[in-house]
């Protein structure tokens, strides 16, 4: 529907227990949400936490299985993808990180583990175009996120939007993926508006 099933960094920073609860399940409001095969929706999908919320996860329940410094939880969130924690040396610094993996895939989460890595041992702190974009709807209140229906082109029905404010215009619905580089900047917390992309990195 919106984001493909690759590997990606939904959140810039480390998310609070509030953030990470929310980010579990950023694609609640989909439409026919109990309808088809919402795994690539979620499969790939990414963000780092503190030790104190991995930790807690691993407690909830038994995980379904403990791998060296990862473990995956017992609860499937659809299909095959479920949570797997991650406890990884980055930089000779412990970091803490939740991605959604489908376990059918033998190598997902050794491909998860070795991008999150790759991804953070960055010697600039750089986000892509759509690292900002999924920043933005992990970070937006759902009264203000959704996805465009019966009103606009079918081409765009299904797609995810974002509701703008200007001082001249006021609100406005916009799809995700059209946003404007100073749309995008707008929407995103000062301390990373102006981050290099890793091209220019």
């Amino acid at each position: 529907m919106n984001p493909s099933p690759a590997i990606r960094k939904v959140f810039q920073g480390v998310a609070s227990r509030q953030q990470m609860f929310r980010m579990f399940d950023r694609h609640a409001q989909r439409p026919n949400r109990w309808d088809g095969d919402a795994a690539p929706l979620y499969t790939g999908e990414w963000f780092e936490i503190i030790e104190a919320e991995h930790d807690y996860m691993f407690e909830i329940l038994p995980p379904l299985w403990i791998r060296g410094a990862m473990f995956a939880m017992r609860e499937f969130l659809t299909g095959s993808v479920t949570s797997v924690f991650f406890a990884l040396r980055i930089d000779g610094v412990i970091r803490h990180f939740h991605g959604y993996c489908d376990l059918s895939d033998k190598g997902a989460v050794e491909r998860m583990r070795v991008a999150i890595i790759e991804r953070e041992s960055r010697p600039v702190c750089a986000m892509t175009r759509d690292e900002r974009l999924e920043h933005i709807w992990s970070t937006t209140a759902a009264d203000y996120r959704g996805y465009a229906g019966d009103r606009w082109p079918e081409a765009a029905r299904g797609r995810r939007t974002i509701t703008l404010y200007d001082g001249q215009t006021g609100s406005t619905l916009k799809l995700l993926d059209d946003l404007t580089d100073d749309e995008i900047a707008a929407k995103l917390p000062v301390q990373l508006r102006h981050l290099p992309s890793p091209i220019a990195a």
